[in-house]
């Protein structure tokens, strides 16, 4: 299992990308981070989730006044 922003779920095996596209996710707006680190877009594809991996997906939110 991976834990992804919180919950366990079982995406071992697929690349971060194709979870964030599964998800349909604007790569535009989001940061990821991997294991406590954040990892750049360009790692996305070559990120592969394997069980135990923790993943929290941040969205940026505009505002204000």
């Amino acid at each position: 299992m991976v834990k992804i922003n919180g919950q366990d779920c079982d995406k071992a095996g697929i690349s971060v990308a194709e979870y964030l596209a599964a998800e349909n996710y604007n790569v535009n707006h989001i940061v990821v981070e991997y294991n406590l680190t954040i990892i750049p877009k360009e790692q996305y594809d070559r990120t592969i989730l394997k069980d135990g991996d923790e993943v929290e997906i941040v969205s940026f939110m505009g505002g204000g006044c």
